[in-house]
């Protein structure tokens, strides 16, 4: 039931679309205010969370080492495993972020009769994992060129790129491929595996079919539905959208499927502050990758901890010395004694 409540959500968003969009005015709830009210929740809930985390407190440097850290200079210094300065972490950063650097370095660990203990690797799920992100990451900067008139040449040079092999007419699109097989990989091994299954949730499951149901709508209307939308209408509606003129530029009549395909993306929008997705800007604020590992060369003070006074023993005594007294326990001064004593 974890991945079934997931896909039947979906196919009822597919519905909602699919059948709304056919009622006389709807287009403009579907093609204009949804899409305004999921890029807000998009762009709050996403600023919204980043400050949460940049306001969380950091007591201690809990840098993630896996390697040699700077010492004596004779021995030698693993700069990305244990970065000593800003530059190393800059560095570090970016294996991470582009080159999914900590993924590849990812093994699979079982035990086998004996007993025994095994390390194999894992290198094909960052595979997956890389492929999936840069097709996702390609298809968004190609379609940049709908909301923008011109098409900056950076965007035409992604583009040229994405259709260099030339498969089919129109053109297929590396990425269209790379990132319908990145979903389905992804997707079979939540289910394949045991382990992942046993701790995938339902909502693992949602992005991947929402991410899949948006890449079949997309290639339909390239490949199959060509004749049921206007692409001139769809590039008139984007920039609208961006100038904020779409009341006065929306078509009369784009096409269904259209109005299916920009829901499941608005959905995946305001979804995606309050998912697991948001990855996408927690990896920059990880203090266990975004700190270097300088803990004995500089000593790291907590900013958040509050101002503490000194509190000397004598001061210390002179507060509580009947107490100590009473206790049993020795002073360093006597208690003054009392009139009459």
């Amino acid at each position: 039931m974890k991945y079934t409540f997931p896909l039947l959500a979906v196919i009822a968003l597919v519905g909602i679309a699919g059948f709304g969009s056919l009622i006389p005015g709807s287009q403009y709830v579907f093609g204009i205010v949804v899409p305004y009210a999921a890029m807000l929740l998009f762009i709050g809930g996403f600023v919204r969370k980043v400050l949460d985390w940049g306001k969380s407190p950091v007591p201690f440097k809990i840098t993630t080492t896996c390697g040699q850290g700077e010492s004596l200079p004779w021995i030698k210094h693993d700069k990305l495993e244990a970065p000593s300065t800003t530059a190393q972490v800059v560095a570090r950063m970016a294996m991470e972020i582009f080159l999914f650097r900590s993924l590849w370095r990812n093994t699979k660990t079982e035990v086998h009769d004996g007993p025994k203990l095994t390390y194999e690797s894992s290198k094909w799920l960052w595979l997956f994992g890389l492929i999936f992100h840069y097709s996702f990451l390609v298809v968004v900067l190609r379609h940049m060129r709908l909301f923008m008139e011109p098409v900056p040449a950076l965007i035409k040079l992604v583009e040229f790129g994405d259709s260099i092999v030339q498969i089919g007419a129109p053109t297929m699109y590396l990425t269209d491929v790379g990132l319908v097989l990145g979903v389905l990989l992804l997707f079979g091994r939540r289910l394949i595996n045991p382990h992942v299954r046993y701790i995938s949730l339902a909502n693992d499951y949602f992005p991947l079919f929402l991410i899949l149901a948006i890449a079949v709508t997309g290639i339909l209307m390239r490949f199959f539905l060509r004749t049921d939308i206007d692409i001139v209408a769809i590039k008139q509606l984007a920039v609208g959208l961006v100038t904020f003129s779409a009341i006065s530029a929306m078509p009369a009549k784009i096409g269904t499927i259209f109005y299916i395909h920009i829901f499941l993306v608005s959905v995946l929008l305001a979804y995606f502050p309050f998912s697991k997705l948001m990855h996408l800007g927690g990896v920059l604020l990880s203090p266990t990758r975004n700190m270097p590992n300088d803990n004995r060369a500089k000593r790291y003070i907590n900013v958040w901890n509050p101002e503490i006074k000194p509190h000397s023993y004598s001061s210390y005594e002179d507060e509580f010395r009947e107490f100590m007294v009473n206790a049993g326990i020795p002073v360093e001064k006597e208690l003054p004694k009392k009139e009459g004593e």
